[in-house]
């Protein structure tokens, strides 16, 4: 019974869990741990002065590292910045040299095309409208002489010299399309230096201190660059080199234009003067001519009015005859008349019959003469009116070389285009 209330008590009650005793330690350990702490404390001292010590000197280094950095980086922008403002500078120079190529070109294009307009629509024109004339003359006078000749030979000389202007302005067309494709990538190349000239002055006036500065956490890599410092120096200078060249290539253009229109011009003289020394070659012969057929009329004229009179003369003078001849043949019926022995053959009528005779050969003569003279006057008439009508085909030939060709060539204007 007891021993069942003792048991009751207990499971009623909360179990107390005593520990164990305590370790004893000796003396000897106790001062040797005491010893043991001291050792770590000063070691962990030791340890922390000398990672203090290291952690000034690494941060000293890195900032002093980190300030040297930044510096170098500085110069290398202000550099760079120089750089690209002097490579700036020299494109800038070579593109207004370029643009003033073009500008020069384009002057000496509106030159060329101021000859051809000129050339076509002025000189071949009026060769063309002087060959146009002479087909105007008339008779023997319209055949195939110097003039027609020279002139055709201008004609050629006026096309060919419109065929090396029109390649000259082709050359010159395609020397300013490569001019301003220079200029294009000149310009292209000023523009990505313009805009990386405010990039790195913005990260010049940049500091660690500045406002708004920002940490990338991307995984893209920040150096994105794929161009090398040689290739960029390339790129620039390759497009001096080319802008150097065209401007070279656009003079010596220019250089032979002028030569061209200079040795044209003088080609056009020449062949002008040669056409001109023909027709006043030509129209002193045909004045010449007509002067010669003028006097050979005036002559057939005076030898027409004296054939006339010499005619008149001699049908005055077979009408005196014919009454002479009347007068005999008068006198011999009457002595017809005579009765008997009367009737005789004596020297009256020796004389009459003998008049008779004469008269008759005379008048035979006269006659023969005033027919030949009839003839000689209408021959004389003939070459008078054939003389006229070559005088006038003269008069018009001289009109159409003289009055209307050289009238239309005093308008061709070979001058410096």
């Amino acid at each position: 019974m007891s021993m069942n209330k003792i048991h009751t008590k207990l499971k009623d009650n909360a179990c107390i869990v005593f520990p164990p005793p305590p370790s004893r330690f000796t003396l000897a350990e106790w001062h040797l741990q005491n010893k043991f702490r001291n050792r770590i404390c000063f070691d962990q001292q030791t340890l922390a002065d000398s990672v203090n010590a290291e952690c000034e000197r690494i941060t000293e280094e890195i900032a002093e590292r980190t300030l040297t950095n930044k510096l170098d980086t500085d110069h290398k922008l202000h550099e760079k910045l120089t750089d690209i403002k002097f490579v700036g500078d020299e494109i800038r120079i070579q593109r207004k040299e370029v643009v003033m190529e073009v500008d020069a070109l384009l002057v000496y294009m509106e030159r060329i095309k101021h000859s051809l307009d000129n050339l076509k629509q002025n000189a071949e024109v009026i060769c063309k409208k002087c060959l146009i004339c002479r087909e105007g003359r008339l008779g023997i006078d319209l055949c195939h002489d110097e003039i027609e000749d020279d002139l055709k030979k201008e004609i050629d000389v006026i096309q060919g010299a419109q065929n090396m202007l029109r390649r000259a302005l082709e050359m010159a067309n395609e020397q300013v399309r490569r001019l301003r494709s220079t200029i294009y990538f000149m310009d292209r190349d000023l523009e990505n230096k313009d805009n990386v000239l405010k990039i790195d002055e913005t990260n010049c006036s940049l500091k660690h201190t500045s406002m708004h500065l920002s940490m990338y956490h991307g995984f893209a890599p920040l150096d994105s660059s794929t161009i090398t410092l040689e290739e960029w120096s390339l790129y620039t200078q390759e497009n001096l080199d080319n802008a150097a060249k065209e401007i070279n290539s656009a003079r010596q253009l220019r250089s032979y234009i002028e030569i061209l229109l200079t040795q044209a011009i003088e080609d056009l003289k020449e062949q002008y003067d040669l056409t001109n020394a023909a027709f006043t070659k030509r129209i002193e012969e045909i004045k010449e001519t007509k002067m010669k057929l003028e006097i050979q009329h005036a002559e057939i004229v005076r030898q027409a009015n004296e054939m006339t009179r010499t005619i008149t003369r001699l049908e005055i003078s077979i009408a005196e005859k014919e009454g002479f001849m009347a007068l005999a043949h008068t006198r011999l019926g009457n002595r017809c008349q005579r009765a008997g022995v009367e009737l005789c053959k004596d020297m009256v009528e020796l004389s009459l019959s003998n008049e008779v005779s004469e008269l008759r050969g005379n008048l035979s003569r006269l006659q023969h003469m005033i027919a030949e003279a009839q003839a000689s006057l209408r021959y004389l008439l003939k070459t008078q009116i054939q003389l006229e009508e070559d005088i006038n085909i003269k008069t018009n030939t001289l009109k159409i070389d003289e009055v209307d060709c050289m009238t239309l060539r005093q308008a061709m204007d070979y001058h410096a285009y």
